[in-house]
Order: C-alpha cells, then sequence, then structure tokens
C-alpha cells in the first residue's frame, strides 16, 4: 500500500546514502512520494547529495543549495521551492552542526561561546526558522508534517555528545512549541530520536567507535537501529496514520531509550 502518492515535499539534509535524511526519502518514495532536496553550498556537497539523491532512482532531482545558517540562502531556496511546486505536504528537518573540537569526552565545560551559539542555531533555530517559511504553503495544501532528528544524547549524557545534546534537547523543545502555534493551520511536527547510524555526522563525536556493537548487545532488540527503521517511521509521520500525532519525539532506537543502565 502506497501511503504518500499525491505528497509533496522537501528534504533537508542528505550528506550522502548513509543519512538518516536518504533514508527517510528512501522510504518516501517507496511510497509514492515526490521529494525535493537541498545540499550544502559548493561543488563537492552538490556532486555529494547529487550522487546520494541518484542513488535513490531520481536520474534528475531538484536540487538547492542551501546554508541554513543564512537567512538569505532560506528565503531563496523556500522561494525556489515554492516557484516550482504547487503543494509541500511535508518537510524533513536532518540537519545539525557542532564543531568536532568540542564533541571530545571531558571537553564540554570548556566550549566556548561561539561554539555553543552556532550549535544551537545550526541544530535547533532552524527548525523554527524552516517551519516559518513552510507554514503558509502547507497551509494551502491542506496541512502537512514537519519532522526533525535528534537523538537520545539530548535527554542523557553520552560521552562526547557534550554541546550537540543540548542542542537536541532545544530542538526537541523546540518542535513542541512549533506544535502548539502550527497546529491550527493543520500542521504536525514531530522529532524522530533515531538511534546510533555510523554517519558523517555521527563520526565527529568522540568515543563512538565502539558504540554500534555495544548498542547491538544492551538493546532490547538485540541489535543495532537500521536506517530502514527510521525511514519508515518518517513514513508513518508524513501520512495519514499519524493524523493524531503532534510535539512529540518518537524513539526509534531498538529500545535503547528504556534501559536504565
Amino acid at each position: 500500500m502506497a501511503l504518500l502518492t499525491g505528497k509533496t515535499g522537501l528534504i533537508v539534509g542528505i550528506a550522502n546514502e548513509r543519512s538518516y535524511a536518504w533514508h527517510i526519502a528512501k522510504s518516501m518514495m517507496e511510497h509514492g512520494a515526490r521529494c525535493a532536496f537541498t545540499h550544502l553550498p559548493g561543488e563537492k556537497n552538490e556532486r555529494r547529495t547529487r550522487r546520494a539523491v541518484e542513488a535513490l532512482g531520481v536520474s534528475d532531482p531538484w536540487l538547492v543549495a542551501l546554508d541554513a545558517s543564512s537567512d538569505a540562502d532560506l528565503d531563496k531556496a523556500f522561494a525556489a521551492y515554492a516557484e516550482k511546486f504547487d503543494a509541500m505536504h511535508f518537510l524533513v528537518h536532518s540537519i545539525a552542526f557542532a564543531e568536532r573540537e568540542w564533541l571530545a569526552v571531558g571537553k564540554f565545560t570548556e566550549t566556548p561561546r561561539a561554539a555553543f551559539v552556532q550549535a544551537l542555531d545550526i541544530s535547533a533555530y532552524t527548525l523554527v526558522a524552516m517551519a516559518n517559511r513552510a507554514k503558509d504553503l502547507m497551509a494551502r495544501s491542506g496541512g502537512g508534517s514537519i519532522m526533525g532528528m535528534s537523538y537520545y544524547g539530548g535527554e542523557k549524557v553520552v560521552p562526547g555528545y557534550n554541546v550537540m545534546g543540548v542542542a537536541k534537547a532545544a530542538l526537541e523543545c523546540t518542535a513542541r512549541y512549533l506544535a502548539s502555534e502550527l497546529g491550527q493551520h493543520g500542521i504536525r511536527v514531530n522529532i524522530i530520536s533515531g538511534g546510533y547510524l555510523r554517519t558523517l555526522a555521527s563520526s565527529a563525536v568522540g568515543g563512538t567507535d565502539t558504540m554500534e556493537e555495544a548498542v547491538a548487545q544492551r538493546a532490547p532488540l538485540r541489535r543495532a537501529t537500521l536506517g530502514s527503521d527510521v525511514g519508515d517511521t518518517g513514513v508513518y509521520l508524513a501520512s495519514h496514520l499519524s493524523a493524531g500525532v503532534t510535539g512529540e519525539t518518537i524513539y526509534v532506537d531498538s529500545g535503547v531509550n528504556i534501559l536504565g543502565a
């Protein structure tokens, strides 16, 4: 059953085929969705994202450059989307950033102000910025689903996650406030808290070398999280099956979040 036939939306955050955003796009397209994509500025980033999107079977993807820390770039990207597509039924926010130097065990206390603010800006504020630019088009589309990506390190201490954990906590709270304000327009806002997956972003966090193996041993399901687990949850959140769900953080981590130690 194709749950997203006739649905169109924007995927922000595909870096390569290991990105959670890539797995979400894959699952959505398998259910009939039409996806547009952004990439980080620069030819190298565009080539990398284009390769990943073409691996999804999209021969001529709609791609636009986006530096999410720039309001001008956000305005340009969303305006370009609105010119190309007459509806936005879903928006996937799968971006985060913190300087690698401060994602090391024992370095949180030394985090400088600029690095702290930058992590909050790109990892959390951008959800507000994108929601604000998407809301009118979503409302005209009969409502929509906005989803962001978090990790359990935003709730409990994960050594080395540091300022990114603070940013993810802010992201989850941001989603609740957006859900409250945008619900009147038929727009739902939720967060997927995915389990550890070896990606470009996760590789920057110190102390994660053995995490995948450790999770597989400890998780109630006795396996690591798969990209498809998160991808299929994205389909659920974009479809009518989650019509009554908003403001939630949904854990997709093989059950790791329920463990006390």
